[in-house]
């Protein structure tokens, strides 16, 4: 698995919804990145030869695909911060984001059924 950059998330972003030709993915960027369309290019074909993007280059326009899921990369980040940060201590991160959070009952009422589902 590979650890994404702020950059490379934001454009595996922009695939994961759905954009998968140049100029889509350059409009869905924009406006939060300010992005031109070289610059998202470059990204492009740097994430391609990292193995993060495929790009179909046998018709025009090239579509480009995103090769990680976003759950597989959402699952890395979450475990990088757990071990990083808590040590491995689920328990301890979960303890301090909801210190740190406020979460509607509802929310509440899911964590519950959640931890006396598991077996602990």
């Amino acid at each position: 698995m590979y650890k994404l950059t702020d950059a490379e998330w934001t454009v595996m972003e922009a695939l994961w919804t759905g954009s998968d030709v140049l100029g889509t993915i350059v409009d869905a960027l924009k406006p939060s990145t300010g992005w031109s369309r070289n610059t998202v290019h470059t990204y492009l074909t740097r994430m391609e030869a990292k193995g993060m993007v495929a790009i179909d280059r046998s018709h025009e326009p090239h579509t480009y695909t995103a090769q990680l899921s976003r759950e597989d990369c959402a699952r890395h980040e979450r475990t990088t911060l757990l071990n990083k940060v808590y040590g491995g201590a689920a328990g301890d991160m979960l303890v301090a984001f909801l210190k740190e959070s406020k979460i509607t009952s509802e929310e509440r009422d899911r964590l519950k059924k959640l931890l006396d589902e598991m077996e602990v």
